[in-house]
């Protein structure tokens, strides 16, 4: 990491605030925690500890607490949790509130700017993150922002052309002139929904910011790891959910295009971190997609062995395929098939090793055993069955199923395909 040094910032703050009094010199800047895998307390939490020290160093500096306080900016992430993010904007503000009151500022207001979230954009189907983009923007508008910047659609490929910037420049105008989110105050306020979420986060993030302190601040866990290994443990939660999909991403985890059209974009300049981790929710499923796309082979393949008609199998068979397309691999699918036989025949037709039965539970019943032994015979050496764990059936090396850690599946299928 970088040395955490606040005694530049208060001198910065002193002079700005003696010359330009209604300006505003420093930004506690909320991103870089969520960005590292933090949750909306953690990111709350962090912000106020930040903002505290801040406080205090500009106060040793000479200031006045209420010019301390009035140089301060907020900067919090939004995301496509619209009413969690229409929380934390609120939440953020009665946290201010207190510490505000409790220093001697009062009636020293919060200036939120959200920004949406650069952990939540894909790099596979960005498009998608035009609608991301939009419901954040939504949600931060609701939640009572001072000033929203929407990110480019696609700011995780490199640096955003002009399509994309005036496309995210349009996104909180329209919503601002045309859906008049900025024509009521605090739009959500008296929903018992949104009131009681706001308090359980406001209560959350107080008791995040109070173990901070009781560590020292911002600083001191900061300096030492403490802070990285709460936002690590956060993030290894939410990891589990986007990797069993309980947590799904449009055109990334779930619904895939295999056939997009890559975007290219100059690369962009390094980031600085300060010594976080900066994540992106997509980022696992979309190592896998690249893994696959650079197969010197071509496109993996896995063999869907339907079983019966079309309405029998498609259901389990469309699971399996979008599962499969989340890791870059294309499903051969046959079609209806009457006998094991006609399985056979199309298995050996699709040049693969890997097969993944696909049925009803009645059909799985009548035939699974036999068909996984002649996909054995014919040359399958890894079988796969769409459906819920079972050891009813002889021959099966594993399954897919709603629930199922979908990148252990991805992995180990690139893997026996001897993708590299």
């Amino acid at each position: 990491g970088e040395p955490h040094e606040l005694r530049p910032a208060a001198e910065f703050a002193a002079r700005i605030a003696a010359r330009y009094p209604k300006a505003r010199s420093t930004v506690v800047d909320g991103t870089p925690y969520h960005e590292a895998g933090g949750s909306d307390a953690q990111e709350l939490a962090a912000a106020l500890s930040a903002a505290v020290a801040y406080l205090r160093a500009f106060t040793e500096a000479g200031l006045p607490v209420e010019q301390a306080a009035a140089q301060l900016e907020f900067r919090f992430a939004a995301t496509t949790d619209q009413f969690l993010t229409i929380a934390k904007l609120r939440a953020a503000r009665r946290l201010w509130a207190r510490v505000c009151e409790v220093s001697g500022a009062v009636g020293v207001p919060q200036v939120q700017h959200a920004v949406t979230s650069s952990a939540m954009v894909s790099k596979r189907d960005p498009y998608v993150n035009m609608l991301r983009g939009t419901v954040a923007c939504f949600a931060a508008a609701v939640g009572g922002a001072d000033a929203v910047t929407v990110l480019p659609f696609d700011a995780a490929i490199g640096l955003p052309d002009t399509f994309s910037r005036r496309i995210a420049r349009n996104t909180s105008t329209i919503l601002a002139e045309e859906s008049k989110l900025a024509g009521v105050i605090d739009p959500a306020g008296g929903s018992w929904f949104v009131e009681k979420l706001t308090d359980d986060l406001a209560t959350a993030a107080w008791r995040e910011f109070q173990e901070l302190e009781g560590l020292g601040g911002i600083v001191a866990a900061l300096d030492s790891g403490a802070l990285a290994e709460r936002l690590e443990a956060t993030w290894q939660a939410r990891a589990q959910n986007l990797a069993t999909r309980k947590d799904p991403l449009t055109g990334v985890s779930e619904f895939p295009d295999l056939h997009e059209r890559a975007i290219e974009r100059k690369p962009l300049p390094p980031a600085r971190t300060g010594g976080l981790p900066s994540i992106r929710y997509g980022q696992e499923f979309e190592r896998l997609r690249d893994r696959a796309d650079a197969n010197p082979g071509g496109r993996p393949r896995v063999f869907l062995a339907t079983l019966g008609t079309v309405a029998q199998h498609t259901a389990r068979a469309t699971f399996a395929a979008n599962l499969f397309a989340a890791g870059g691999i294309e499903a051969v699918n046959p079609g209806a098939t009457s006998s094991v036989a006609d399985v056979v025949a199309a298995f050996l037709r699709s040049h693969t090793t890997v097969a993944c039965l696909c049925g009803t539970d009645l059909a799985y019943q009548e035939q699974a055993d036999e068909v996984a032994a002649a996909l054995r015979k014919a040359g399958a050496t890894r079988i796969l069955l769409a459906g819920k764990p079972s050891d009813a059936y002889q021959g099966i090396d594993g399954f897919v199923y709603a629930g199922c850690n979908a990148l252990e599946v991805l992995t180990a299928t690139l893997e026996h395909l001897e993708v590299a």
